[in-house]
């Protein structure tokens, strides 16, 4: 894997489509609003992934606009499955197809398992296929497109809705300052399954995404990559914002960039220095009610999780053991 390592995630500084494979697999002409990050990013991801894989997709935002019959923005094999058990499908897909490799009836590579899921149907309705089925060490890589609230519906608050910010189940007014509680740490509660990789991405560093991907798809066992996924209509942000935004949220320190290997922590991107978490907050509609009170409150917040980041990232031991072959000296 030191192919997928920190000199890959770093060198480029700008964009270059010529670095990247040609081949699209979410292709253009779907309905997706405009500057959508969710769509950068889930066609960066299919870049990724390839050829010869399976996609089952719980229903969302992607869902809705990439998939209106009769039409299909996916040149992969693609299966549209309710909120709560697309990683139970993924489960399923992935026990068939070692099956029919062990009868003989599947020759070659194993196709690669994927399931995505937008943060309302992995965070809440399908947190419990999600947890099983990463207890149980499934051979597939999960990716949450994390726009913070259930956008496709009207903009209703999720988990992982940020503190402070407005939807419509959480309007600020005299008695409410809009979302109460803190985002849901998903990146937690993965890397407490034990799973071999766990990792956050943004569309906003391709380069970093793709090869994240590639690491996730090639691990054995089950993988999860948790992607911030800009939503101009829901954030009440600029079209042309949304790129801009992603980094914002990595220089600030609200969504860093970085992945669990095998219980080992280490940041990907790191800020020479974190921006003011206000960079991030003021070119959102979302948060544009909230007093200097509050603000603080965030910025403080922010400071400690990444502080605690940092010294997760700099432990000498790993989360949770491995077990791996003896060295010789250990047989010895």
């Amino acid at each position: 894997m030191d192919k997928f390592g920190y000199a890959q995630g770093q060198k480029f500084d700008t964009y270059a489509s010529r670095l990247m494979p040609r081949e699209e697999y979410f292709t253009s002409g779907h309905r997706s609003c405009q500057g959508c990050g969710e769509a950068l990013a889930v066609r960066w991801v299919c870049k990724a992934i390839g050829k010869d894989a399976i996609i089952a997709h719980a229903t969302g935002c992607m869902e809705i606009v990439s998939s209106g019959w009769p039409q299909t923005a996916w040149m992969h094999p693609w299966i549209h499955v309710a909120f709560e058990n697309t990683s139970a499908v993924a489960s399923g897909i992935e026990t068939a197809l070692k099956i029919l490799h062990r009868k003989g009836k599947l020759k070659g590579p194993m196709p690669k398992v994927v399931a995505m899921g937008g943060d309302g149907g992995t965070t809440d309705i399908g947190l419990q296929s999600l947890s099983g089925a990463l207890e149980r060490g499934h051979n597939f890589t999960y990716i949450c497109w994390d726009n913070e609230a259930y956008m496709n519906t009207g903009i209703q608050r999720s988990s992982s809705t940020p503190y402070g910010a407005m939807t419509t189940t959480s309007p600020p007014g005299k008695l409410s300052i809009g979302q109460h509680t803190q985002k849901k740490n998903m990146m937690a509660i993965a890397v407490a399954h034990g799973i071999p990789y766990v990792a956050t991405a943004s569309p906003s560093y391709i380069f970093d995404l793709y090869f994240k991907v590639r690491k996730a798809l090639e691990t054995p066992g089950p993988a999860y990559i948790h992607v911030l996924s800009v939503c101009p209509t829901g954030w009440r942000s600029a079209t042309d914002l949304s790129v801009r935004l992603g980094r914002l949220a990595v220089e600030s320190g609200v969504f860093p960039l970085y992945e669990v290997e095998n219980g080992k922590y280490r940041l990907t991107v790191e800020p020479p220095k974190l921006r003011p978490v206000q960079d991030y907050l003021k070119p959102q509609g979302r948060f544009r009610h909230l007093r200097e009170k509050e603000r603080n409150f965030i910025q403080k917040y922010t400071l400690a999780q990444y502080e605690l980041l940092l010294k997760k990232c700099g432990a000498a031991y790993p989360e949770f053991p491995v077990l791996t072959e003896e060295t010789e000296e250990e047989k010895e």
